[in-house]
This record gives C-alpha cells, structure tokens and sequence, in this order.
C-alpha cells in the first residue's frame, strides 16, 4: 500500500514538472495559474529567461517534446491526463510548425562602395572658372564622359567631353551649369563676365617742363593703354582725338597694349590752323590741351567703357 502511494506521488510531481515545461514552452498561452509559492521564493525572471531561451534553442534543432502518461501506473489523475493530451496535441503542432519553417536565410554583409567610386570626384579641373557671355573651356581628366547642362534645359547637353579630351563651349546668362558623369552630377556657379578695364599710363617727361612742343610728343609714343579683360579677344576698341596709334601687342597677362602719341601738325603752318579751330583750349597757366579717348566694347556681353587722357604743350617747335 505504502508502495502505491509513493508511485502515484511520483506520477504526480513527474506531470506536474512536465506541465510547467509544456507551460514554458508555450509561452504566451492564456493560463491563468495561482501562485502557489511565496513571492519571494519563486524563481527569478532572470532564471526563467534563460530556461525559455534554451528551450527555443531545443526546437530550433528539431527536438520534439512530447508528453506520455506511463500505462503501467496503478493510479491516474482522469482530469489531468486530458488536459495534458490536449497540451501535447498543441506541442505537437507548434513542432511541425517549427519545422516548416525554413531557417532564416544569412543577411550578406552590405558591401563597401569601391574606394574610387566613392572618392569619385568632379573630372573637371578643380581650378577651372566658367565666365557667362563667352566661350569657356573644360578638360575632361576622369575616364568616364562628362557633359554639361544649363539646369534650364537638362534635356540637352551643352556639350559633351569624352575621357582625356577638352572641349570649347558658349555660355550666356547661366549663373550656374550642372556637370554630370557616371551616375553622379554636380553643380558648377559661373562667374559675371566683368566690364572690360582701359589702363591709360604717361610714359614721357615731356610734358613735365614750361615749354612742351608738338613736334617732339608726335616722335615719340607719350601714352601707353592696356584693355584689361577676361576675354580680350572679343573687345572691341576704338579711340578718337588728334592722336596717333599703333598696336596692341600683347603684354606678359596677354592683354592688348597700345603705343599713343600725338598728331595736330605735320608743319608749323598746320599747327597756326589748328590754333585758329581750337583757341578755346588754351589753359590758365598758358599750355595748350588736347583730350584723347579710348573706348572699349564687350561685343558679348555689351559692356561698354570709355577713358580718356590729355596731352599739355605750348608751342609747335623751338
């Protein structure tokens, strides 16, 4: 009798152990289950996240648990051997799930872009300068083509630069032009086209004593002027007044210079003529002046700019 008793104890606690298993094993079933022990007995949280953690573990290798009732026990809880059937049937259920599952596929590591793709950098030279109305030039240095947009227009390049080669173009009022290559683009500002620059420089003495003569200021070149601009080969410049002018050649920045000196009179009898037309210009302190000016026009941008000089004497010869 005795015996019996101690077999149906060990059924007893074997089932219970193997209910508080399946309970953990499905977590997040709705069992409403009274504390049967002290708060502070009970086992720490800690403790069962980690039983819950291997018991995932078991199943993800494929170990099935199942829940068997031993026929050979004299004495069986009738109530409890059905409820525990209907846990093993849904543990069951949650295995084969498990199992169908296909293993989480390995996520590859996202690959590093290519150190020169991402140092890829704008294949125009980093020094070049863009000048609206006028033509401009880009050197293709990358190994991909490289073209040019107006933003306004990025239907049709402006123009298009192979590898290695450089290439002319026009720009107008753009204030920006947009460069693409490969599959990257960037934004290039471009620069107002200034007005040009008249430089007017003496390059005599003669003009600096009491008695200045015509015959000697047209031997010799008194006035230099120098035109001043980005691109001088599109200025335009004219001068006017008694003078004479040779020229332009170009000076070390490649801007055009040209050599002044006067023309009133090749004799003294033409001088007595020109005195006759131009007496007014007479100063206080008894020399005579004759203003010149030079002019010069952006032909592109319209850009107009006029500067003038004057030359001082007092008599045709000595």
């Amino acid at each position: 009798m005795i015996k019996k008793e101690r077999d149906s104890k060990f059924v007893i606690y074997q089932v219970l152990y193997i209910f508080v298993i399946t309970v953990l094993a499905l977590k997040g079933a709705d069992l409403n289950l009274s504390r049967v022990v002290a708060k502070d007995e009970a086992v720490d949280l800690s403790v069962r996240d980690s039983l819950l953690a291997l018991i995932d573990s078991l199943y993800a290798q494929g170990i099935n648990f199942n829940i068997k009732i031993d026929p050979n026990v004299a004495v069986e809880n009738v109530a409890l051997k059905e409820r525990l059937a209907s846990l093993n049937e849904k543990v069951q259920d949650l295995t084969q799930k498990i199992k169908e599952i296909p293993p989480e596929e390995r996520i590859p590591e996202k690959e590093e872009p290519a150190e020169e793709q991402t140092l890829m950098q704008l294949p125009i030279s980093v020094s070049q300068t863009f000048i609206q109305n006028t033509w401009n030039k880009a050197r293709n240095t990358g190994n991909v083509p490289t073209m040019i947009y107006d933003p306004k227009n990025m239907n049709t390049p402006i123009v298009t630069i192979p590898p290695g080669q450089e290439k002319t173009f026009d720009l107008t009022e753009q204030s920006e032009v947009i460069a693409k290559f490969g599959t990257r683009e960037e934004k290039i500002k471009v620069l107002r086209n200034k007005p040009p620059e008249i430089k007017i420089e003496r390059v005599t003495t003669k003009m600096s004593g009491s008695d200045i003569y015509v015959r000697d200021l047209q031997r010799i070149t008194a006035f230099t002027v120098t035109i001043i601009d980005e691109r001088p080969d599109q200025i335009k410049v004219t001068y006017n007044g008694p003078i004479s002018v040779t020229g332009p050649v170009k000076d070390g920045k490649g801007n055009p210079v040209y050599n002044v000196s006067l023309n009133i009179a090749a004799t003294e009898n033409k001088f007595e003529e020109w005195l006759d037309r131009h007496g007014d210009l007479l100063e206080p302190d008894g020399r005579y002046k004759a203003n010149f000016f030079f002019t010069a026009v952006d032909e592109r941008s319209k850009d107009r700019v006029q500067i003038g000089d004057s030359f001082f004497f007092t008599d045709f010869s000595k």
